[in-house]
This record gives structure tokens, C-alpha cells and sequence, in this order.
């Protein structure tokens, strides 16, 4: 089963884990990030969704359209409103999930900035992460 990665929205009433190295680690400054956020950047990080269990607690869903003007299935806590994790039209097959929502998120390493375009000029960005203007036009792109 290899690394096993836990986490929880704000309140603590939704508790995730997701299994294996992350598929993609993202981050992204577009619309959505930032509102879903609050933040000026938003972390992404796609799993497998075979490979995420949710232990306890609700989530509602809500669908939205994307600055890629692609459906996004968010998935939130209904007790505290924590947005916890999503599906990306482009990227059906894994799940998305925030990275301020894991216990102990030091295995992250982003990958990529989307929507760098949107970057706050005070915010540098380690040369090794891969910068997108925008949205990909191709899934493998991503």
C-alpha cells in the first residue's frame, strides 16, 4: 500500500486517507482556487480516487464552472463549510483534495502553477515548479 496520508476539514467532523504517492500536486491562483481558498493560491493534490476513503462525516456537493469553463464537482463539510476535496471535468478519474486539509502535509512538492498569470508579484516560485499562464489545453498538459 506504500504512504498512507490523513486529513479532515476545519471542524474535524469529515476525516479522509488517501493511499499512495499523489498522482499531481498543483497550484493554482485561478478564480476558483482563491475563492475556495480564501487565499491568493490554492494547493492541489489528485489521487487515484480508488485510492481515497472517507472515514467519517458528510459532504455536500455542489458543481460549478471552472475559469477553463469545465464543470468542477467540489465537495464540502456541511457542519463547518471546509471545502475538502473535488473532481476536475478533465480529470475524472482522481480526486482532488486541498492541501491545508492533510494532517501532516510535508510530502507535498508541487509540480506545477496554474493560472500563473493571476501570481501576486510579492510571491516567488521555486524555479523547478512548471508555470501555466493559464489552463492547459490538453489533460496531459496539466
Amino acid at each position: 500500500m506504500g504512504e498512507i496520508h490523513e486529513g479532515g476539514c476545519a471542524c474535524d467532523a469529515v476525516h479522509f486517507r488517501a493511499a499512495g504517492a499523489p498522482h499531481r500536486v498543483s497550484l493554482c491562483s485561478c478564480s476558483w482556487c482563491r475563492k475556495r481558498t480564501g487565499s491568493l493560491i490554492g494547493v492541489s493534490v489528485y489521487f487515484d480516487k480508488a485510492n481515497v476513503e472517507f472515514i467519517r462525516g458528510k459532504l455536500k456537493s455542489h458543481q460549478l464552472i471552472s475559469d477553463a469553463n469545465r464543470w468542477i464537482e467540489c465537495q464540502f463539510c456541511i457542519s463547518c463549510g471546509s471545502a475538502v476535496t473535488w473532481t476536475l471535468e478533465f480529470l475524472p478519474r482522481y480526486r482532488g483534495i486541498a492541501g491545508g486539509a492533510f494532517d501532516d502535509p510535508a510530502f507535498i512538492q508541487p509540480e506545477r502553477y496554474v493560472y500563473y498569470q493571476n501570481k501576486p508579484d510579492w510571491l516567488e516560485i521555486n524555479r523547478d515548479i512548471s508555470r501555466c499562464p493559464m489552463m492547459a489545453g490538453r489533460t496531459d498538459q496539466y
